[in-house]
């Protein structure tokens, strides 16, 4: 969350990060009343135990001195100082609760230099990379929901009946393909100096709120039992949407030491996310799904060093599709679309030539975001109480987080098996991920089971 600092000094930045951000539930006047009221109480009730402890020092002078009945008067003020206090402290933790929650709902400031703008329309692509030498593609070229149920890797009608809409299964090549890039992401992730972490993959509430998925997006969320999204305690769980969730809370409440830092942990998880197509071919295929694997990168850094650390996170994501020789562009996102967590944000959007979508780039295909790689500055740290201290002798400050996939690997797996197809419909591997694939240089595909996969003149 943002300071309350900020919100005291700079009333007007924070107004104008709830326009550009679109938020429209946040009545911020009414959230400069409840501080200003609590701190009026608060300062109230600092000046009411001063007295009271003068009036108790008194007490036991007076008695001394045998001044009985300014004795009394004293307990007595002491007590009318003692149920005033108490009043006032009662309606201190109702506002303080008011305020709390309030605050979690204003959203991060973003960066000066971020671009003003509406909504995803207003991004703006800072570069490409990859289209200099393009492969020779199939015309047309096989978009990867129909070439994955030819080839037998991708199955949406069995997941559909095991699960439900936006679930699929990958199988024979298209698992081990999954589970390839996988290996190779984390792989790729350790030699630039990242620390495994596997996850717990239910978290409680108070992880989701440390890392900014609650209160604001509870609906998108899975709950794991009969959870009350309003019950925001330590035994409610709920499927995690990202690793950035455990990993972040992994530090929640504690203080790490300037040598700690950067701290940068990555961790393989599947995700659950309600948020799934809602038209066209987005319902197609497994780009938009319930369930999906991903590799994440999370980091913990001292305040002047995340603006560094950012550009260097965007590196080490981009470098997993460098060296799987898949295209790809960097879009800085606007205002409107940041997000609510985010001071900063660029998205990597791989190519995918099997739809050729309006928004796509001039070769035709569209683009697919396969990492959001984001600096959220202090914002989760005050949430989880993420501090560290610069020297052993000095206060505990916040410090800075950021996180990016490397990648999400649903839809890399779209864009391998619609770039590196070939004309008889199978699909080159790319050379890195073939050590993972037990030496395969070319998925084939598999044989269909059961009487539907048998033409209808053949049955017996």
């Amino acid at each position: 969350m943002i300071s309350r600092q900020l919100l005291r000094e700079e009333p007007e930045t924070v107004r104008t990060a709830l326009e550009q951000k679109g938020v429209e539930d946040v009545d911020l006047d009414r959230v400069i009343e409840l501080d200003e009221e609590w701190r009026e109480l608060k300062g109230r009730g600092d000046t009411l135990r001063h007295e009271r402890n003068e009036v108790s020092s008194k007490i036991g002078r007076l008695k001394q001195e045998g001044d009985e009945e300014a004795a009394q008067e004293a307990i007595e003020r002491s007590q009318e100082l003692k149920a005033e206090l108490a009043e006032i402290e009662e309606r201190a933790d109702e506002l303080e609760a008011e305020l709390h929650e309030a605050m979690l709902r204003i959203p991060q400031i973003p960066q000066d230099d971020v671009p003003v703008g509406a909504d995803e329309d207003e991004n703006v692509e800072r570069r490409r990379e990859g289209f200099d030498d393009l492969r020779d593609l199939p015309e047309p070229v096989t978009p990867h929901y129909d070439l994955g149920e030819e080839l037998d890797v991708l199955d949406f009608d069995r997941g559909a009946k095991v699960a439900g809409g936006g679930f699929y299964f990958a199988k024979g090549e298209g698992a081990m393909l999954e589970h390839a890039l996988i290996q190779f992401m984390l792989e790729v992730h350790r030699e630039q100096g990242y620390v495994d972490v596997f996850p717990p993959i239910p978290v409680n509430s108070a992880s989701m709120e440390g890392t900014g998925q609650f209160p604001k997006f509870t609906e998108d969320a899975y709950p794991v039992g009969d959870t009350d999204p309003a019950a925001y305690d330590d035994d409610d769980l709920w499927l995690l949407p990202t690793a950035e969730v455990p990993v972040t809370n992994m530090y929640r409440d504690e203080i790490l030491l300037d040598d700690d830092l950067p701290l940068k942990h990555q961790a393989y998880t599947p995700n659950f996310r309600r948020e799934a197509g809602e038209h066209g071919t987005e319902t197609r295929g497994i780009v938009r799904v319930h369930q999906f694997n991903k590799v994440e990168m999370v980091n913990f850094v001292r305040p002047e060093r995340s603006d560094e650390r950012f550009h260097e996170l965007l590196d080490e994501a981009e470098e997993v599709l460098r060296r799987l020789g898949l295209p790809y562009r960097i879009l800085e996102m606007c205002t409107g679309d940041l997000g609510f967590t985010q001071a900063k944000k660029y998205d990597i959007e791989v190519w995918a030539p099997g739809d050729d979508m309006p928004d796509g780039p001039d070769a035709g295909g569209r683009w697919l975001e396969v990492s959001s790689v984001s600096n959220f500055e202090d914002f989760q740290a005050r949430r989880a109480g993420l501090r560290y201290r610069p020297e052993r002798h000095e206060s505990a400050e916040y410090l800075h987080t950021l996180n990016g996939s490397g990648l999400a690997v649903p839809r890399v797996v779209v864009a391998i098996l619609e770039y590196y197809q070939n004309e008889d419909g199978t699909v080159d591997v790319p050379e890195p991920l073939q050590p993972y694939m037990g030496g395969r240089e070319v998925i084939e595909g598999g044989e269909k089971v059961g009487e539907s996969a048998v033409g209808a003149g053949e049955k017996e």
